[in-house]
């Protein structure tokens, strides 16, 4: 897998989620759109691809994942679905996006907690890079693997309960 520097895609980036969240707000009008991901993080190193938290009521999560799907948002497979978070790809964006449609108040909030944390600590972006560097050619399901430990790591010392799957 190749990684990125954040001036290789960054600014790419911050531009295609600015079109992909209007786009989604116009679709889902009383969602919260949030830019996460490494490539809303300063200095943090990436695959070059994007991810949007959707936020929605714990209520209309059924009915928000159906209309984006209508919109052309394709359901990923072979990822982690509840009742509070489903996974959507997005149609012939300029490069890979993912939104996480997730419900208010759910565990999967974590999203928006890891991000927080490495926005706050360069200490935690330059770890999670050298991660990210180590496992890069070691697979995916181990890159996965050492990935999700380093999250929940970073999460457990914010004081967040919840880990990713």
């Amino acid at each position: 897998m190749k990684l990125l520097e954040p001036a290789q895609y960054q600014t790419k980036a911050a531009a295609v989620f600015a079109d992909v969240a209007a786009q989604v707000a116009a679709i889902l009008p009383l969602a919260r759109i949030e830019h996460i991901g490494a490539s809303s993080i300063a200095g943090a190193i990436s695959k070059g691809d994007l991810d949007i938290c959707v936020l929605v009521a714990l209520q209309d999560h059924a009915r928000s994942v159906t209309t984006l799907e209508a919109a052309g948002y394709v359901v990923k497979t072979d990822t982690l679905r509840t009742p509070a978070l489903c996974m959507l790809l997005a149609p012939s964006a300029p490069m890979d996006v993912a939104l996480q449609v997730v419900a208010v108040g759910s565990e999967f909030e974590f999203f928006l907690h890891f991000r927080d944390a490495l926005r706050a600590n360069p200490d935690l972006v330059a770890l999670y890079n050298q991660l990210k560097q180590r496992f890069a050619t070691e697979g995916m399901d181990r890159y996965r693997e050492e990935k999700s430990r380093f999250i929940a790591g970073v999460l457990q010392g914010a004081g967040t309960t919840a880990t990713p799957s």
